[in-house]
């Protein structure tokens, strides 16, 4: 009998992730304190109602809909472990009712898979000796206690308490969170490289390696840094009840660097709620700028930002909830999941006013030197902490776009083919459907006004093509060089060997015109954008460099035409080549191609957007290159949403360590493996389609 206790004890070797545990403490049928839990559940609401230490997060915590928000998440979790308890026969449910036909306290019970001591003192109790169970016949020092003390729900109180003490603002988190993940990457980058420069040769023998620790095998988790001054705490860690508890001990890394993940996006929405409550109380609602402006100028300037903060502090409140059932975080992607599909909506009106509500925010300051004298004293204010006015308004955009690499974050470190995974698909499916909305309003607000004034400007020699559509925008436009005459050595010792002309490329219209005097431009050729062909010409000296072949296949005219064009550089002639034809084949292979090993490189300076073939480049963003030019731009494709654009090679720098590239796009794979799954879904309909109607 002993013999078999301890087989059934050994089983817990290697039973270290958090699902792992619960796993191996409900197999073991193990009592746990629910005397304790009970009382958590059952715990005073007026504890909620207690003023909050920190004014600047005043989350409504006494509201009706906080109290229904508790109750509700309270018996959402008692649900979710009556599942459970239905799903094994080793069960939540199960082990309470043996607990009461064993009758035993777990104060004293050792766990026979760890050597390590716990930092904490284990819970006083009755003990249960060996001789009335057998089975805890061992030596091992480190106790069940703080094993099981992960099941507790972190007291509300103490929670509360950490969330309004976090001092950063969102500007300075989002901030510090990349510059933190840049260096990262550049130290991988570094130890690769000397790892390859000091690796022995086959003649030489390797030093011998010193012994490690195991809490120095644990690396530190890639987390942004939310400690400064008026913050106690940096990481998930780092709260007193996760050192307490001994947790540490029992989880592997990889549970570690994901419940770090999680953390992250509680954290950082408490630090987004507190930027844009600052934004409400002390711009919104400031009593010398309500007299300057009219409430249609307010409007335009703050748009519907009440309805982007309740949904915000309804988001936080229910995160906090889940924060509070147990310090060992089960999952957050299916509150995010939940609120993305619900109630981010409101976050594609605010985003989509961005332009109309830049253009107002900089005629204000143009016309109103009140309004600009106002505006710099509450800048000055140290709540601001020396961030701009603007910097406040933009926050719900940077929030969206932020949220979604934080899921993304999260399901890189998920266990593969577990309900956490697909609960993380969901939520980076659905925020991904919420951010490509708030960039096409945007788009679609600035596109509109864009093809209006084109269309004023443009005088047709030939049969008029309507430029107005709504589903046409503009792409690239600009001045190149036409070849005229036929190529011979004759023609290149002519004068007039290039004349001027002016492209104005749709995306699915390319209209080609000579510019005259009044800003108008005469319209002389066109052809749909998908007959178009490039060729690019080979060097024949300094006259017909950067020059290149442009043939419409079917022109205004109904026939084919040939122009050969030069650009002022080779990356202009590039940048026009790529954008003529979008399918031609680049230098480097796309993300889509799905090599394990591309060109990399990754942003470490913000790039705006010049011209509409650019691409706006964020810190820390990775990049494939796809096409590289000689006079510093590059052609790549960002990672996390397979956008496509020119920008300047001084903006990133490139990852020279073919481990982590491979490593990132694993990662992008993995991230979008719902996209590839529905990919191969259409191209399966498309194919029995064509069967049927054959």
């Amino acid at each position: 009998m002993e013999t078999k206790e301890a087989e059934e004890l050994g089983q817990y070797q290697g039973r270290t992730t958090a699902s792992g545990l619960w796993k191996a403490i409900e197999d073991r049928a193990l009592p746990s304190s629910h005397d304790e839990e009970e009382e958590a559940d059952d715990a005073d609401p007026a504890t909620a109602e207690r003023e909050s230490r920190c004014s600047h997060i005043p989350l409504r915590r006494n509201s009706i809909y906080y109290r229904s928000m508790r109750h509700w998440s309270e018996r959402k979790g008692k649900n979710r472990l009556e599942k459970r308890g239905s799903r094994a026969p080793g069960s939540l449910e199960n082990r309470r009712s043996m607990k009461e036909a064993l009758g035993l306290n777990l104060s004293g019970i050792t766990l026979a898979d760890h050597g390590e001591k716990s930092e904490s003192s284990s819970t006083p109790g009755t003990l249960a000796t060996p001789e009335e169970y057998p089975a805890l016949a061992t030596d091992s020092p480190t106790t069940l206690t703080e094993a099981l003390k992960m099941i507790h729900p972190i007291p509300a109180d103490s929670w509360k308490i950490f969330i309004e003490q976090i001092g950063l603002l969102y500007q300075e988190y989002r901030d510090k969170s990349t510059l933190h993940e840049i260096e990262t990457r550049r130290l991988q980058d570094a130890e690769v490289q000397v790892d390859v420069d000091e690796s022995p040769t086959s003649e030489e023998t390797p030093p011998e390696e010193e012994p490690v620790s195991s809490t120095e095998k644990k690396a530190l988790p890639q987390i942004c840094l939310l400690n400064n001054a008026n913050s106690r705490f940096n990481l998930w860690q780092d709260l007193p009840e996760i050192r307490s508890s001994g947790v540490l001990d029992i989880l592997q890394p990889d549970e570690i660097r994901l419940q770090e993940a999680m953390f992250e996006l509680v954290t950082s929405e408490a630090s987004y709620y507190k930027s844009l409550s600052l934004l409400v109380s002390h711009f919104m609602d400031n009593e010398r700028l309500k007299k300057i402006l009219h409430p249609s100028e307010s409007h335009i300037l703050f748009s519907n930002v009440l309805d982007v903060m309740a949904v915000s502090e309804r988001f936080l409140l229910e995160l906090e909830h889940r924060m509070e059932e147990n310090i060992v975080i089960s999952d957050v992607c299916d509150i995010v999941y939940q609120h993305a599909a619900s109630h981010f909506s409101v976050y594609i009106t605010y985003v989509s006013n961005q332009t109309y509500q830049e253009r107002a925010y900089k005629q204000l300051l143009q016309e109103k030197a009140a309004f600009r004298e106002v505006i710099s004293q509450l800048e000055l204010d140290p709540k601001c902490k020396g961030l701009p006015f603007s910097s406040f308004l933009i926050l719900p955009f940077q929030r969206i776009t932020r949220l979604k690499l934080l899921v993304q974050n999260i399901l890189k470190r998920v266990e593969e083919s577990s309900e956490r995974e697909c609960t993380a698909l969901e939520a980076h499916k659905e925020l991904e459907m919420v951010v490509k909305a708030c960039n096409e309003g945007v788009r679609k607000m600035s596109r509109t006004e864009q093809m209006i004034s084109i269309q004023k400007k443009m005088e047709f020699k030939i049969k008029s093509v309507p430029i107005i559509s709504h589903s046409r925008w503009l792409l690239k436009q600009g001045e190149l060089q036409q070849m005229s005459g036929p190529k011979t050595s004759r023609t290149l010792r002519t004068k007039k060997l290039f004349r001027e002309i002016y492209l104005f490329l749709f995306n699915d219209l390319l209209v080609i015109c000579r510019q005259i005097p009044g800003d108008k431009y005469q319209v002389f050729d066109s052809a749909p954008r998908g007959l178009l062909r490039v060729e690019e010409l080979e060097d024949q000296g300094q006259t017909l460099a950067n020059v290149f072949i442009l043939r419409l296949l079917e022109n205004a005219d109904d026939r084919e035409a040939t122009y050969m064009l030069k650009a002022s550089s080779q990356s202009e002639m590039k940048r026009w080549m790529t954008s003529l034809a979008p399918n031609r084949r680049t230098k480097f292979v796309s993300f889509t191609s799905r090599l394990l090993d591309c060109p990399q490189v990754q942003c470490v300076h913000p790039y705006v957007a010049q011209q509409p073939d650019e691409l706006s480049l964020e810190l820390a963003d990775i990049l494939n290159i796809l096409e590289k030019t000689e006079d510093g731009w590059i052609f790549g494709e960002r990672l996390h949403d397979q956008e496509r654009g020119w920008f300047p090679s001084s903006m990133v720098e490139e990852i020279m360590n073919p481990k982590i590239r491979s490593q990132n796009l694993k990662e992008c794979f993995r991230v979008h493996k719902m996209d590839d799954t529905q990919r191969s879904q259409n191209k399966d309909r498309r194919k029995l389609g064509s069967r049927n109607r054959q």
